[in-house]
């Protein structure tokens, strides 16, 4: 074991999510019947999911704009990569936990993450590393100007 975490088990993690999500929909329909205008669950899935995916793309947009232009790719690469690689540990431990093929624990989503970091973090000092050799040996492709006599008297160098 590479240490010890003090972490919330994987069923009160799945808990605490749970309640909120529950206090959340609570809150939605209240709104939704105070306004009187009575959706649906399904429609209420289609309205909320729609607006909080359209908050995520106005949020992430100009942020992922302003880091293409700064040729921040890896920063973008690298925040896609973190999110699949944790919704696929959630999603593994509770397969796990549905089907019976191994046991739901918080402490595999952390070390499943960990990895990612860890190995990112040697790559990302390999990658620094080769970027640093590479500026310093890398040819002067400028064109270097040859004067002859006659121009350095002619322009007085």
């Amino acid at each position: 074991m590479l240490y010890n975490i003090n972490v919330m088990s994987m069923w009160e993690i799945i808990y605490t999510f749970t309640t909120w999500v529950a206090r959340v929909h609570e809150h939605v329909l209240q709104i939704n019947d105070a306004g009187g205008w009575y959706f649906d669950d399904k429609q209420l899935h289609f309205i909320v999911f729609g607006l909080f995916g359209m908050a995520l793309i106005f949020v992430l947009y100009p942020l992922f704009k302003m880091l293409a232009k700064r040729d921040h790719t890896m920063v973008i690469t690298w925040l896609y990569v973190f999110t699949v690689i944790i919704v696929l540990a959630f999603a593994i431990e509770v397969g796990q936990w549905y089907t019976g093929t191994g046991v739901m624990e918080s402490t595999d989503i952390a070390y499943g993450i960990t990895g990612f970091l860890v190995m990112f973090l040697i790559f990302a000092i390999l990658r620094g590393l080769y970027h640093g050799i590479r500026a310093l040996v890398k040819k002067d492709d400028r064109k270097t100007r040859v004067y002859s006599k006659e121009d350095l008297e002619k322009y007085g160098k």
